[in-house]
């Protein structure tokens, strides 16, 4: 069996690090990629598509606002990759217009207010560890550590 992945794509690493600790308390074995811009999301969706990428995630956690391509353009990618459609998406952000809001909604993705604090990330995880064991990818996968 492997270990469930989950792809954060968020430019900011300060919050990555807390969403960890936020995941580390929670005791679910997983595994956690990140990348740091569109650009890098991006080009995993084209690596995956071509066979050349990691497992598929169980659950792809999406800032709306990153450098080079936007949450939006990274959402329309994997929305159109069909190894990727059952995967859940959560859009993170702490300002999204209406149409950014229908947007998201249409394409089957969660919005979820970016985190301030930590029992916000603390929330996040768990709704993301949740995502994750309703996957297919981490039902028969996962475990507890």
């Amino acid at each position: 069996m492997s270990i469930p992945t989950i792809l954060v794509i968020e430019d900011n690493f300060s919050d990555v690090a807390i969403l960890r600790l936020a995941l580390d308390g929670l005791r679910y074995e997983y595994t956690l990629e990140v990348l740091g811009d569109g650009e890098a999301a991006l080009k995993y969706v084209a690596d995956l598509r071509a066979g050349r990428s990691e497992p598929v995630p169980c659950v792809i956690l999406l800032d709306l606002h990153l450098p080079k391509y936007n949450g939006m353009e990274v959402l329309d990618a994997i929305r159109q990759d069909p190894a990727l459609l059952h995967v859940h998406v959560v859009v993170c952000t702490s300002i999204a217009r209406p149409d950014e809001r229908n947007d998201i909604r249409e394409r089957g993705a969660l919005l979820r207010e970016k985190p301030s604090d930590l029992k916000g990330f603390s929330d996040l995880a768990e709704e993301i560890i949740e995502l994750c064991r309703q996957s297919p990818m981490g039902k028969a996968e996962a475990s507890v550590a």
